[in-house]
């Protein structure tokens, strides 16, 4: 492995009162990017004016036992990807591993675009109710309002529902045909058209069931209640004002300097290059980075993005009082594009502190973007590799259980 530079930078059912602040502050897996600081002055001048503050984007490894761990999966092959924690202003954490492309022998940098996946729903939850935070719209409000033509059987759906994964509309990859759909681009139109072919597999509210349909929907009434097109309202809303300026959506097949994506085969690691975003624009389409993320995070859950009544909604549990467990453990809470739950229950030695957080796997990318409102942690595990979802796992609850002074978890519970 490479030598790298360490320089230390500047990070519901959930009480609902909890506004939490979240401060900025296969044979060549083993290879680490080599990263060097960038000048403070050539960040600030890539930045927006009005832009919040960041933290220097340079490599931090000061959570020991995080560093020695993932140096020894690395080595072995057993891990690739992009890992930041944080704890307030502090950054405790940032670093990649291995390469954004692999035929082209290009190292993953700090700033490397990943795709998001399903971590792209709390960004379309948040459209929803930043839109009602400004009188546009309601989460009350029957989905026939805004979707039109609308199916007799949808009256009953509310917009909650569709945020909640309550609303009874199948999946897309419930659907006849999904091989096929899944890579042909579609338009937001063409997708809400395909959703009004299927009646509804249960009564709104009754149950809960993941759903990126409900998403795609979402991001359509997003588009009616603003009179402008999804991607131009997230980036005018949201993506400029915060100066993610290496954030976006891939709704067109662009590469938009997206790493690639791979998958692990009995062959060896090969490249998953059909993405087709498109046919998840709600529910999966964002693409980002570590520090954008960070961004994210903080003008979430420090209220700079909606009212309280709002965020509170976002956290809150959706789901009916009979949703059973989740392969032995406690269920999740199911939010508004977000879940929290007591994932150290999932790690031996356990933990007990509630995350916020959210998966994504799509494409060739695994990822895991966690919150610990309590002492104010961000954890967030991007990888370039979708069979890693359990090493993913493991490395954020590692990583966070150190950031909290939690024993430091070894094994998977599950």
């Amino acid at each position: 492995m490479f030598e790298v530079p360490r320089t230390a930078g500047s990070h519901p059912r959930l009480v609902l009162g909890v506004l939490g602040a979240l401060i900025l502050g296969g044979a060549v897996w083993a290879g680490i990017a080599t990263v060097s600081k960038p000048k403070a002055d050539a960040v600030l001048a890539e930045m927006r004016p009005d832009a919040p503050p960041r933290p220097p984007l340079v490599v931090v490894q000061d959570l020991p036992q995080l560093a020695a761990r993932l140096d020894r999966e690395v080595a072995a092959g057993r891990f690739m990807g992009a890992v930041l924690v944080a704890k307030g202003d502090h950054v405790l954490f940032r670093q990649v591993y291995g390469k954004a492309n692999y035929e082209r022998d290009q190292p993953l940098a700090l700033n490397s675009r990943f795709r998001l996946a399903s971590i792209s729903k709390q960004f379309t939850a948040t459209a929803i109710l930043r839109l009602q935070d400004e009188g546009k719209l309601n989460v009350s409000d029957p989905v026939c309002k805004w979707i039109q033509p609308c199916p007799k059987a949808w009256e009953p759906v509310r917009i909650s529902h569709l945020l909640s994964h309550t609303s009874g509309i199948p999946d897309l990859m419930a659907r006849p045909g999904w091989g096929m759909r899944r890579t042909t681009h579609a338009t937001l139109a063409e997708l809400t058209e395909d959703s009004k072919r299927f009646g509804l597999q249960f009564q709104p509210g009754t149950k809960v069931r993941y759903d990126n349909a409900g998403f795609n929907l979402a991001a359509a009434i997003v588009e009616k209640a603003s009179g402008r097109a999804y991607e131009t309202y997230m980036r005018e809303t949201f993506f400029e004002p915060l100066g993610m300026k290496d954030s976006g959506l891939d709704l067109d097949g662009g590469d938009h300097r997206v790493i690639m994506g791979y998958a692990n085969f009995p062959g060896g690691l090969a490249a998953q290059p059909n993405a087709n975003t498109s046919i998840v624009a709600g529910a999966g389409a964002v693409y980002s980075t570590l520090d954008d993320l960070l961004v994210w995070q903080r003008a979430l859950h420090r209220g700079e993005l909606l009212k309280p009544v709002s965020y509170q909604q976002m956290l809150a549990d959706h789901a009916p009082e009979d949703t059973p467990k989740e392969r032995g453990h406690p269920r999740r809470d199911w939010g508004y594009g977000i879940f929290s739950n007591r994932l150290g229950d999932q790690v031996r030695p356990s933990f007990q502190d509630r995350q916020i957080y959210h998966t994504g796997s799509w494409g060739g990318f695994r990822n895991l973007m966690l919150y610990q409102p309590d002492q104010d942690v961000t954890v967030i595990v991007l990888s370039n590799n979708y069979h890693l979802r359990d090493q993913v796992f493991l490395i954020t609850q590692q990583a966070m259980a150190e950031a909290l002074g939690r024993e430091f978890p070894t094994t998977l519970a599950r």
